[in-house]
């Protein structure tokens, strides 16, 4: 089983080639096995537009796997910056339409979410900086979204009351975890390419593979009608 992973979403790229072996292998025993390998590279500051095709061609060269040889292609498609999502997506549909491999798309949040190494039952919400004093959030239970959100602080401290679970905030920016101070956030390192593989191999499994001619960007991004009317409606509820 060998797979390509590529994340553009933060603020560095990154991709991954791993030979598993086994295409159902239980990814715990991967990590114990000496049989199985991975190999990454990253792609400085935002530079995935004039890069990531090299750092592909590279990382093939790398690890002695031809990309005819792959049997899948797993993309983080976001929600992140928007030209670094697009960059990423487009590449793989482009790499898998070529190769006749199926995609597999996976989540920023729930990548992030995985980083919480939760207990069973406990919930996570999984929060990125979304600007404009916004937050992209991923709630998950048992492993499973869900719901994922651009909402404000005043939204985000309203889901985690509303949890009848025991709740884990995970973040992985120093600004949204200064922002978030209050609810006591688990800071983590920024998810890459290589930490989508579990969560990757797991839909490959299910067979739970993104249709290519439709499969779009995790933008997750509210409308500026949407963003301007909410605004009036808070202006005009302060002056009444």
């Amino acid at each position: 089983m060998k797979i390509l992973l590529i994340d553009t979403c933060g603020t560095q790229g990154s991709v991954a080639i791993a030979n598993l072996g086994a295409p159902h292998l239980d990814f715990d025993m991967w990590e114990r096995s000496g049989d199985n390998a991975i190999f990454s590279t990253t792609l400085p500051g935002r530079s995935a537009s004039e890069k990531l095709i090299g750092a592909i061609r590279e990382l093939t060269k790398t690890s002695g796997i031809a990309l005819r040889e792959l049997n899948a292609i797993a993309v983080v498609n976001g929600p992140g910056s928007f030209t670094g999502v697009r960059i990423g997506l487009s590449a793989a549909k482009g790499l898998c339409d070529a190769l006749g491999v199926p995609l597999v798309a996976v989540s920023r949040l729930a990548v992030l979410a995985s980083l919480a190494h939760a207990e069973p039952r406990a919930t996570v919400f999984a929060a990125l900086d979304a600007g404009r004093s916004e937050f992209y959030v991923g709630e998950y239970r048992n492993g499973e979204e869900v719901r994922e959100a651009l909402v404000s602080y005043e939204e985000f401290t309203a889901l985690t009351r509303e949890s009848s679970w025991p709740a884990k905030v995970v973040v992985c920016e120093d600004n949204v975890s200064s922002a978030l101070a209050a609810l006591h956030p688990l800071r983590v390192a920024e998810p890459d390419a290589m930490t989508a593989l579990p969560l990757a191999m797991s839909k490959f499994q299910r067979n739970d593979f993104a249709d290519l001619p439709s499969i779009d960007a995790n933008y997750l991004r509210r409308t500026d009608l949407e963003i301007f009317a909410k605004t009036k409606a808070r202006a005009d509820a302060a002056a009444q």
